[in-house]
């Protein structure tokens, strides 16, 4: 991924998205409810505090009481209006708390919930810098007789100052978990992207063997019919023999045919079609060559006529055999490898190449995964099914059974 996909993924310092609850539902959930509740009750309670304070002072009027009273109420009973209008909300309540300290638990509130569910430029910015000039004219018009000027006034201010910084604290942490359920779902769809790139590459690869193996055997086709037409007078038991070779080699031609349909050659690689392809005679060849690069490959061979197996089984077989050995001496350097291959014809071909835990420590080769998906859907397209995974004691293990018609 670009730097430039990247940057929205970055906390809010470049840029503070809408967050899921900026906006009013339409239908309050259980926790919308207990959210509402609970800060209608502090709001209350704090407002309750506030009253009782003023109720004890003598000098008030009991007209200025009720007022203070229904005001009070009233201002607490706005904040279930918070979620719908909290920018006007906490402007209203700033205004009345000029004159009405009783609304002051209810501005606390209504500023936590602007500074939750807007961004900080403008709504916040502006309305809290309203509500710090408001925190000391409030004491300035309603003085407490138990508190002085100026420690009324720096209270209110660092109430301010409070409920902002935790509103946006909020909001930030709303937002990182936003962000990393985002990359989240990101890595998840480029491992899915990645994996099916994996398997069109391998779907490629063995089409292009399918390929070579057809043009091999359109060769053999082309040649003994050649022969045939340019030598009439042959006997007739080198003709009935050219004729049995030209049977044989067009029905395993359809045969590889059949199993090329549906995958895709990959553009512009032509002129292969010469290349030697592997079969299951040729596995012996693979391990001696393992053993000479230095590995330990126990093989354990139960096919009594491999050079019966079908041209794509034992191609495959080939192949996931190199893959394995492959994966064990870069993941598992030093260790006993064992290759097992059974079967036979009607019976299926079983291959198994495992491996245990290395003991000694080594540098360890990074891998992408993306073999074992290639293998897993080599087997897939000869009508097997292949699987892997760790054993028990921490080696690895791999085993595919591919089909044998009898």
């Amino acid at each position: 991924m670009t730097r430039t996909e990247y940057r929205w993924l970055l906390p809010s310092a470049m840029a503070d998205p809408e967050l899921p609850g900026d906006r009013a539902r339409r239908r309050r959930t259980v926790r919308d409810w207990a959210v509402d509740i609970t800060a209608f009750l502090c709001a209350a309670f704090f407002g309750l505090l506030v009253l009782a304070a003023i109720d004890a002072d003598d000098t008030t009027a009991d007209v200025v009481v009720v007022v203070d009273s229904v005001v009070g109420a009233a201002a607490c009973c706005a904040l279930w209006l918070r979620r719908r209008w909290p920018v006007a909300l906490a402007v209203t309540l700033t205004v009345v708390c000029i004159v009405e300290p009783v609304a002051a638990g209810a501005l606390m509130v209504a500023l936590f919930s602007l500074a939750v569910h807007r961004p900080f430029k403008p709504a916040v910015a502006v309305v809290g810098a309203g509500a710090l000039i408001v925190a000391p004219l409030q004491p300035l018009l309603r003085p407490d007789p138990a508190t002085s000027f100026v420690a009324s006034a720096i209270i209110g201010v660092l109430l301010v100052l409070l409920v902002l910084s935790w509103g946006m604290v909020v909001r930030s942490r709303r937002q990182l978990v936003l962000t990393l359920r985002e990359r989240a779902r990101r890595a998840e769809a480029e491992a899915e992207l990645r994996a099916e790139q994996a398997q069109r590459l391998a779907r490629e690869a063995i089409a292009r063997e399918m390929h070579d193996v057809l043009a091999h055997r359109l060769t053999l086709l082309s040649v003994h019919a050649g022969a045939l037409e340019f030598r009439p007078d042959a006997p007739t038991a080198e003709i009935a023999r050219a004729a049995g070779v030209i049977r044989d080699s067009a029905h395993e031609a359809l045969q590889d045919l059949r199993e090329i349909i549906g995958v895709l050659r990959g553009p512009g690689e032509t002129g292969e079609g010469e290349r030697p392809q592997p079969t299951l005679t040729t596995l012996d060849a693979l391990i001696e060559e393992s053993r000479q690069a230095g590995m330990k490959v126990t093989v354990d061979q139960r096919v009594a006529a491999p050079a019966d197996a079908p041209a794509a089984t034992g191609r495959t077989v080939y192949r996931i055999a190199q893959e394995c050995l492959t994966n064990a001496r870069k993941h598992a350097p030093g260790t006993e490898v064992t290759v097992t291959v059974t079967g036979g014809p009607g019976d299926g071909l079983t291959i198994e190449v495992a491996n245990p835990a290395p003991t000694e420590p080594f540098e360890r080769v990074p891998g992408s995964g993306q073999g074992l998906i290639g293998l897993t859907e080599r087997a897939t397209l000869a009508g097997g099914r292949l699987e892997h995974g760790p054993t028990p004691d921490g080696g690895f293990v791999v085993r595919a059974r591919l089909p044998w018609p009898a």
